[in-house]
């Protein structure tokens, strides 16, 4: 029997950093927002949310009292974009504007929201009138860089980078911009190169290390493993790194320390049900140990009921066992799961062949 098993090889990509810029406000409200789960969420929240209204009751008293300055509307919009109530943050950055146009940090504001809002263009534009304000504001300009990278307009990113790098040479996000667009259009020798200038300049900057790691474990280089311990050393829990580095010891046969990593993983994690699935499918393909892997299995379908591909490789590890009545009725499940799985009927087929025999 040789045919190709579903590994968990693929979620690299899905647990992959979003490449393209997203706004820092956004990113704060989304991390707070996903690190929240049970009672200890509701109570965050719920202090969250006080702490809120005593922030835009301080705001509303100081807007009263000094209604001329546009500083304070600025710090109102920032709020309400956190809030995500865009028509008042928009409301409060015009007036802003409207009171001192040349400011290019407000110009910055109105871009974040129209990012927010959905519309790349306005946005382009905003960073575009705060960079003519101000050309060395090196804030608009990144962002600038990393709009154009996510519209892919690579040309004008690496224009906008190269305008960047020209002011302050030890940019660090400005070299992994510029990478990110070369990586997504096929230049990896440039890209691992500029990676390289992200981490010599800020040897804090996780993502490049995670990028690094990504990159040389595809040529499976054992500098794969030092750059993942790199963003690990930075980001000890981090789900990506963990998996990735656990990943990339499997793919390079060093079995013990993939099952080592997915294990910590698993801990980290008690719901990331691919720790336990690539440590089954470990036991299955490599180590022939098929009651192990029936074991690890289990422990995803569980984290995971309608996890189709550990109930197709658990079917086959029953199968390569002998236990052809669990290896039926997993191969029943999968295709409950998902109708015409090709592999589990070819799997129902073999044991039909296999029981006439007998």
């Amino acid at each position: 029997m040789n045919w190709k098993l579903k590994s968990g090889k693929h979620l690299a990509h899905m647990l992959r950093m979003n490449r393209t810029f997203i706004a820092c406000v956004f990113i704060c409200v989304m991390a707070f927002s996903a690190c929240q789960s049970g009672e200890d969420a509701g109570k965050r929240q719920t202090d969250n949310a006080d702490s809120s209204k005593v922030t835009l009751s301080l705001l509303n008293k100081q807007i009263e009292s000094d209604v001329s300055n546009p500083d304070l509307y600025n710090k109102r919009a920032k709020f309400y974009l956190l809030d995500h109530q865009f028509d008042k943050a928009l409301s409060d950055i015009n007036r802003a504007i409207s009171l001192d146009g040349a400011r290019s940090t407000f110009y910055v504001t109105l871009s974040d929201i129209y990012l927010l809002m959905g519309k790349p263009e306005d946005c382009r534009d905003a960073l575009i009138k705060a960079r003519s304000k101000n050309a060395g504001d090196m804030d608009a300009a990144l962002k600038l860089a990393k709009l154009y990278l996510i519209v892919k307009d690579y040309k004008n990113c690496y224009i906008t980078v190269k305008q960047i790098l020209a002011v302050d040479n030890g940019n660090a996000a400005a070299y992994f911009t510029r990478a990110i667009g070369l990586l997504e259009q096929g230049d990896t020798i440039h890209a691992v190169a500029d990676l390289k200038q992200a981490v010599d300049k800020n040897q804090e900057y996780y993502e490049a290390y995670v990028e690094l790691g990504e990159l040389y474990a595809v040529k499976k280089d054992p500098m794969a493993e030092l750059y993942f311990k790199n963003a690990l050393n930075l980001r000890p829990m981090s789900r990506e790194a963990l998996y990735m580095l656990g990943l990339h010891y499997q793919e390079t046969g060093k079995y013990d320390k993939a099952i080592a990593t997915y294990q910590m993983l698993a801990r980290s994690d008690s719901a990331f049900r691919e720790a336990s699935f690539n440590t089954g499918y470990i036991y299955l393909v490599y180590l022939k140990d098929f009651a192990k892997a029936v074991q690890f299995f289990t422990e995803s379908i569980k984290k995971d009921p309608e996890y189709v591909e550990a109930y197709f490789n658990r079917g086959y590890a029953f199968e390569l066992a002998g236990d052809y009545k669990h290896a039926y009725e997993d191969y029943q499940k999968t295709l409950k799961i998902r109708v015409n799985y090709d592999k589990a009927i070819e799997g129902l087929n073999r044991l039909d062949k296999t029981t006439l025999k007998k």
